[in-house]
């Protein structure tokens, strides 16, 4: 049986494994944007992190902090989530130095001191998390008169972070 603790520690692997999630602000007409999410290593299960340009439609718009939500498909969608939460522009250095790589240092020609900068950190505060079960097996035997409901009732969870 699958617990909403269960739950919580597969979306924060599935995050850190396939960082690619939709960022937006929690407000009318917010659209959300692909990013790439990091995790501090030290704190596996608490905020993502997701560096971009300080002259970016989300960063001005978010006007220092506000509500937000980001969205996630795991790899092979066997897990999906929605969190909300506090997005903060928090250019703490010691946090830039610890999570900067190659990737990140490809779209700053400046690299950790170019100007247009922002590390932008994400504070969960809940999440609604689906872990999707669908398989051959699954199929077979929904096609056997299976209940397909009966295999989700430990597979989603809403939590508190």
């Amino acid at each position: 049986m699958t617990t909403p603790a269960d739950l919580k520690s597969k979306m924060f692997k599935a995050i850190k494994d396939d960082r690619t999630a939709f960022v937006g602000l929690d407000q009318e007409g917010g659209v959300g944007q692909p990013m790439t999410a990091q995790l501090d290593d030290d704190a596996p299960e608490g905020a993502l992190y997701f560096f971009t340009a300080k002259d970016t439609d989300l960063v001005e718009a978010l006007g220092g902090r506000g509500q937000a939500v980001v969205h996630f498909a795991g790899k092979g969608h066997h897990l999906f989530a929605t969190l909300s939460g506090e997005l903060i522009a928090d250019n703490d250095r010691a946090m830039i130095d610890k999570l900067w790589n190659g990737f990140v240092a490809a779209w700053f020609e400046g690299g950790k001191d170019d100007p247009k900068l922002q590390l932008l950190r994400f504070e969960p505060q809940a999440a609604q998390v689906w872990e999707n079960d669908h398989s051959l097996l699954a199929g077979v035997r929904m096609l056997l008169g299976h209940d397909p409901k009966a295999d989700y009732a430990d597979k989603t969870a809403q939590l508190r972070l």
